[in-house]
């Protein structure tokens, strides 16, 4: 009889014999096997695609490589997708048996992908459709697992050892093209090296890329420089969306990512030299950083997706730790904080961005400051929203003056509102002024009036009120746009002094700061403040200051309105060129406009600014007495409907 010894022995023998018979098997049915393989991908992508896929020619090179030519995918009634006339490459055998797809070796000579866009579609649409079978499960996902998956893929897919040349990458959106031609490419022992060739419409460029590539061990140090002389021009932005960008050179390194404990780390850096960007959503000229860097640290759970606090950015020499955070364990919650620790004023005002801040160039400050910011808003209970904003002082004192200068509030100055980029007559602000009135020489009630719409607590804050800014974050959410503010008059009144009227980022970044030191340093009294106001704003066509206004409606001075006229007055102050159409054929106010006075007359009288002796002969028609009586019998063309401006009411608290 055998013994277990020689059992084992035996089957071994077998397992092994099979072994060879498969291998062999596999050898000699390869080809064939190939060819199989192949017409199966060209079923599906024909199928469930409407695509057609085709390979020339397909070998094998040795044991694990494999030849490839003119291997072509075009989605039918469209534009090819791409085209690679000739290919090798290598896998890893052991990887493959055990269900995974690793390059080791690849090489491509001459060819293209390109993504098209135009009337007829996209030519990648057929690509992007879900899959059922994963929309329709009601699994949680998980998002620290399904990045790891991913990125686990992606670079068992990027080989060892490539050697490219001429691959193009093509982007053709209705007619906007870009061409990314890579020229050269080699990763050989872990080093990258590239030659590109980046061509538009617009401008032609040749950037290299090099450095360290290890995909096996997921870490990665590159750097991205210009062949020729000046920056590198990002392209097709331009052309998209108005967005011109460039930037002198560019630093990538992925230190580690690592999945354990459920979670999903992804550590590194980021830097750039000479960052710029032009667009006019965000300033009149070209904003440049000069060095910025973000060493980050990517934390993905199964619920969560965050960049973790002890990351840091810097730009200049201003340095901040970020926290952002996405989460769905219970409700979907974003999260929001950005700590500045302990820092020079005047490191922070030189900085500054060129470009975004041009008021504040030649600013010189003593002290110091710390900031915190803490924003949270979660989806399902949007009325929990947090907005905490906290700046702490340390001996904290503008001793110069920028290009705006604000202590010109306390004196006479000219003032010219500028509309759509063009500047309108000049107004004195001062007593040379005829029309100039001091806030005694006012209307008691249209004071109340205009505060009460405009900025209730305006002789308490210090130019800004949290609470407005969180109500104006939740419509903005809502409405997915920026349709409401929360501008304080402090900040209309560095606006309409001090800046221009053009919905930026900088201008908006500008007026923030710009008010921050006006209230903060007590450059002017509250008291001159609001008198400024009243006699720069807008009150209609071509009248500007309440002098002028009170004699183009009511041919009065301001100290003798009544409170029905102040409190039409305080209605327009929003839209005053749209008067008009507060009235009828008859030159009577309108449902709407009467229901918006009789709401702000009711607010005060609830807040004690009025009493009820105060609205006696409420009931009397409001007449304009003025010049702009005239104007109401003109026949105004307007898009808006007229009903639409009784829904933008002005007191939203």
């Amino acid at each position: 009889m055998k013994t277990r010894k020689q059992k084992i022995v035996a089957a071994l023998k077998i397992i092994i014999a099979t072994l060879l018979i498969i291998v062999v098997a596999l050898f000699v049915f390869r080809d064939a096997l190939l060819k199989q393989a192949i017409a199966k991908v060209s079923i599906k992508m024909e199928r469930e695609y409407n695509s057609t896929f085709s390979i020339k020619k397909a070998d094998f090179v040795g044991l694990s490589g494999l030849s490839f030519s003119d291997i072509i995918l075009v989605p039918k009634k469209a534009d090819t997708l791409f085209n690679i006339h000739k290919m090798k490459t290598s896998v890893n055998l052991w990887k493959l048996f055990v269900g995974d797809v690793q390059l080791g070796k690849l090489e491509i000579e001459n060819g293209f992908v390109q993504l098209v866009k135009n009337k007829q579609g996209r030519n990648f649409d057929a690509f992007l459709k879900k899959d059922e079978t994963t929309s329709s499960s009601n699994e949680k996902r998980d998002y620290a697992k399904v990045a790891y998956r991913l990125i686990s893929k992606v670079l068992n897919l990027i080989p060892t050892d490539m050697k490219v040349e001429n691959l193009s990458f093509r982007l053709d959106d209705n007619g906007k093209k870009t061409t990314i031609n890579f020229q050269k490419l080699r990763l050989v022992n872990k080093q990258l090296e590239t030659s590109i060739k980046v061509q538009t419409k617009t401008f032609s460029q040749r950037i290299r890329i090099e450095g360290l590539a290890d995909p096996r061990n997921k870490t990665a140090d590159i750097r991205f420089f210009n062949i020729d002389t000046g920056a590198i021009k990002v392209p097709y932005l331009d052309e998209r969306y108005g967005l011109k960008s460039s930037f002198d050179s560019i630093r990538l390194n992925i230190q580690n990512i690592d999945k354990s404990g459920g979670k999903l780390h992804i550590d590194g850096f980021a830097s750039i030299a000479n960052l710029m960007i032009n667009h006019k959503k965000i300033a009149n000229k070209d904003v440049v950083i000069k060095n910025a860097k973000f060493d980050f640290r990517f934390l993905l759970g199964s619920d969560f997706v965050s960049i973790d606090s002890s990351s840091t950015v810097q730009f200049n020499k201003i340095k901040f730790n970020p926290y952002l955070a996405y989460e769905t364990e219970d409700d979907t919650i974003y999260k929001l904080k950005v700590a500045i620790p302990k820092m020079k004023a005047q490191d922070f005002i030189v900085s500054l961005p060129d470009g975004l801040f041009t008021h504040f160039q030649g600013m010189e400050a003593e002290g110091n400051f710390e900031y915190k910011l803490d924003f949270m808003f979660n989806k399902n209970k949007p009325n929990k929203l947090i907005f905490d904003s906290k700046l702490k002082k340390e001996n904290l004192k503008i001793t110069k003056y920028g290009e705006a200068n604000l202590n010109k509030l306390n004196g006479e100055f000219i003032y010219r509102a500028i509309i759509q980029n063009v500047q309108q007559r000049p107004v004195l602000v001062g007593s040379s002024n005829p029309n100039y009135t001091p806030l005694d020489q006012i209307s008691p009630y249209l004071q109340k009036c205009v505060l009460t719409s405009e900025d209730p607590s305006f002789f308490s804050h210090r130019g800004f009120i949290n609470e407005a800014f969180k109500q104006s974050i939740l419509k903005n959410i809502r409405t997915k746009k920026f349709s409401r503010g929360a501008s304080t008059i402090s900040m209309q009144l560095i606006k309409n002094v001090f800046l221009t009227r053009e919905k930026t980022v900088s201008r908006k970044l500008e007026e923030i700061l710009l008010v921050y030191i006006l209230e903060n340093n007590r450059i002017a009294s509250k008291e001159r403040m609001l008198e400024v106001y009243f006699n720069i704003i807008e009150w209609g066509p071509n009248v500007y200051g309440i002098g002028e206004a009170a004699h183009f409606y009511f041919q009065k001075n301001p100290a003798d309105l009544t409170l029905k006229e102040c409190l039409f007055l305080a209605t327009i102050v929003p839209k005053p060129k749209k008067f008009m159409w507060q009235f009828d054929n008859e030159g009577n106010l309108k449902a709407f406009a009467k229901q918006q006075q009789k709401f702000l007359s009711n607010l005060m009288l609830r807040r004690g600014l009025l009493i009820p002796e105060d609205t006696i002969g409420q009931s009397i028609p409001l007449q304009l007495t003025g010049n702009a009586h005239s104007l109401l019998n003109i026949k105004m063309q307007d898009s808006v409907p007229v009903d639409s401006l009784a829904v933008e009411l002005p007191f939203e608290f």
